[in-house]
């Protein structure tokens, strides 16, 4: 049910307009100043926002303006008894979804609020399913360090700042820059992700920087570098511990100078891209090896966010585990099987060493060869990392091509099982 703040200081409006809109099955809150709208936008999420433009305390036209900063996709309808078109302009200027002169037509306004909750509906439709298709998941988790994270990006996203990212293999370094990508003011630009650890030290300049034709044996034809390729959005340097010197030395201009070179090149290229890095290694260690520059470092650190381990959070795990499994049901077309009670305790009690990423898989061979539950038995036998099976519980991966091979020999051991 959709929830609508009416914000004029006329009561009789406020009143009819209320007894109007829960007549058609909408919730309402009621303001009478700009003051009163403003402290319900920030504690309440609404999905349409009615507001009068001539208002005590706090005019309507600063309620639109900041409301549009605390909740930027809620559709603000502007209404006045003092309507004019220059009225209608400004308001519109400012990011305002209509304008309706008092006393409003029922039918307009109600029209006009269906289709703000159309616009509402759209906007959030096209933000899930651009998260699906870039893989954005939630950052799921209540714990201490989950709820920190989760304050940081929110206050850092919005700004230019670069990000460092730390923690083990496995934690969701990745997740926090795409979010810190996703809710930043470049989000409609590109996410480039670059994973430092998997080029080749002689290739991690051309890949960066991108080449030129001739400038070695195999550039047959011009490339563009991640950099480029990153212009007006967000570059994420992943396992950046890994890059050599020398392409640290470039990339510590690239962030001073706004520009790059081409390997091969000699003509410079102009970048506006925010680098967000992220790293498993201790780089004050690195610095000390000499495998690290310093000043590099002090580039990309300007926001230092920590991921936790797995094991410094198993709070989470019941949400983490619960969260896969509904997931891995649906990929697999499989009916609801839920966690005993003991089968959670028993996942808290492993050391994951292999962080989010283990408890993922672990999540998804339970769904798999379980039965219509997971129970206790089921993680002592398929979860630890320390069991040794028996040669009957052996899994045979290898003998698998695809995952339709493996569901098939699992629904066998299940038969046999009953």
């Amino acid at each position: 049910m959709a929830r609508i703040l009416i914000a004029d200081d006329e009561e009789l409006i406020r009143e009819t307009l209320k007894d109007i809109l829960e007549h058609e099955g909408y919730k309402t809150d009621l303001a009478k100043d700009g003051d009163a709208a403003l402290q319900l936008i920030r504690k309440t999420k609404y999905d349409v926002i009615l507001c009068d433009i001539k208002m005590p305390k706090v005019d309507g036209m600063d309620v639109l303006e900041q409301s549009l900063e605390i909740a930027p996709d809620v559709p603000v309808i502007m209404i006045s008894g003092h309507g004019t078109v220059e009225t209608a302009v400004e308001a519109a200027k400012k990011g305002a979804f209509d304008f309706i002169a008092k006393p409003p037509d029922l039918n307009r306004l109600l029209i006009t609020i269906r289709n703000a909750l159309d616009k509402s509906t759209l906007i959030t439709e096209t933000k899930n399913l651009r998260r699906k298709v870039t893989k954005t998941r939630e950052i799921l988790g209540q714990s201490k360090p989950i709820l920190l994270i989760k304050e940081t990006i929110d206050k850092v996203a919005p700004t230019e700042a670069r990000v460092l990212i730390t923690g083990s293999n496995g934690t969701g370094k990745e997740l926090v820059a795409r979010w810190l990508h996703e809710k930043s003011n470049r989000a409609e630009g590109p996410l480039v992700e670059v994973n430092c650890a998997a080029i080749p030290s002689e290739l991690i300049e051309s890949e960066l920087f991108g080449h030129e034709k001739g400038s070695f044996t195999s550039a047959i034809k011009q490339r563009i570098g991640k950099f480029e390729q990153a212009n007006g959005g967000t570059l994420f340097l992943d396992e950046i511990g890994d890059m050599s010197l020398s392409a640290q030395a470039k990339v510590l201009r690239a962030l001073q100078e706004n520009k790059i070179t081409r390997v091969g090149g000699d003509k410079e290229v102009s970048v506006n891209v925010r680098v967000v890095a992220a790293t498993n290694k201790d780089l004050y260690e690195e610095i000390k090896r000499g495998n690290f520059r310093e000043d590099l470092y002090h580039r990309l650190a300007v926001i230092l966010i920590h991921v936790p381990s797995l094991n410094e959070r198993k709070d989470d795990i019941a949400i983490l585990a619960e969260s896969f499994l509904e997931e891995i049901l649906e990929e697999y077309g499989m009916g609801k099987k839920p966690f005993a009670k003991d089968a959670i305790s028993e996942l808290q009690r492993i050391d994951w060493t292999g962080n989010i990423r283990e408890l993922r898989n672990v999540v998804e061979r339970l769904a798999i060869l379980s039965q219509d539950k997971i129970t206790l038995n089921d993680v002592q036998l398929y979860a630890r990392p320390g069991n040794r099976p028996s040669a009957g519980n052996v899994i045979p991966f290898d003998d698998f091509k695809t995952k339709a091979e493996f569901i098939k020999w699992a629904e066998e051991q299940w038969e046999k099982r009953k």
